[in-house]
């Protein structure tokens, strides 16, 4: 009974390793005969938002059985193309990476569907001491006179825009370069409606930006600071309405008018009226 038990195991690692030996045969025989493709690759570093060029692009033999999807075995094919995303030297040229057929180079290229680009003027505090690069999510805080107080020191600062997209610094749109840079602007991907939100909030107060985690998702539900708030003082109860007087004007009544005389009694004498 053993002797069997054994029999069958032995068989059945046998056929294991000789379904091994015959992949690993197939597979080094397609990359030992030549099993290739030609595939497109960048020739160098290449930036996001920039035309690809037969300049930039050049033709590598890669095993037909791992080439990437989207690959390009036409390097023609890539002429005048915009990339979304930066290339390294060798990295594959794929379709996800492009912008659709047709779109100009630039900045406008790596623009979102439905979204705008909007620049803000920033100095190396408020531009979080130049480490805002292209590529990191930032939320922007507006401080600003208080609403309904009419004491200028009344100011709050609230963040109003969460999780925006960092296009740009000045000129640059290179996400690869992670060194921090001081620069005097900052162009931001937002909707529309933000775009309009964050043009008041630079007209009614100064703006900070402020760096998140890029795999941070959730919103901050925060009231704003204000002077009382940073200092932990209780809020001024309201001042009291003014009393309204009510004047009450009296008007002087003559008394009546009456007829007196004279009484004499014995040696007394009195005045009665009526």
């Amino acid at each position: 009974m053993k002797n069997s038990r054994a029999l069958v195991m032995l068989t059945i690692a046998v056929l294991a390793g000789l379904a091994a030996v015959s992949f690993a045969s197939r597979w080094l025989l397609q990359t030992s005969s030549g099993a290739v493709t030609p595939v497109a690759v960048a020739s160098g570093d290449i930036s996001l938002g920039q035309p690809l060029n037969p300049n930039l692009i050049r033709m590598v033999s890669w095993p037909s059985a791992s080439v990437p999807p989207g690959a390009f075995a036409d390097g023609k094919a890539l002429d005048g193309r915009v990339l979304l995303t930066s290339l390294a030297p060798g990295e594959p040229v794929l379709e996800s990476k492009l912008a659709p057929q047709g779109t100009k180079g630039g900045l406008s290229a790596v623009i979102g569907a439905g979204h705008r680009a909007i620049t803000v003027r920033v100095n190396d505090v408020v531009g979080v001491a130049g480490f805002a690069l292209p590529g990191n999510y930032v939320d922007v805080i507006v401080n600003t006179q208080e609403a309904g107080k009419a004491d200028a020191q009344q100011s709050i600062s609230k963040i109003v825009l969460e999780k925006i997209l960092v296009l740009a610094v000045a000129q640059q749109v290179s996400r690869d370069d992670t060194a921090p840079k001081v620069v005097n602007a900052v162009t931001l991907e937002v909707t529309p409606e933000q775009a309009e939100k964050l043009d008041l909030a630079r007209s009614v107060g100064t703006l900070s930006l402020v760096l998140r985690n890029q795999v941070d998702k959730q919103t901050a539900s925060t009231e704003g600071a204000t002077k009382l708030s940073l200092l932990d003082m209780p809020a001024s109860a309201p001042a009291p309405e003014p009393v309204q007087t009510v004047r009450t004007h009296y008007v002087a009544r003559s008394a009546p008018k009456r007829n007196c005389i004279g009484v004499l009694s014995g040696v007394t004498g009195s005045v009665e009226c009526f």
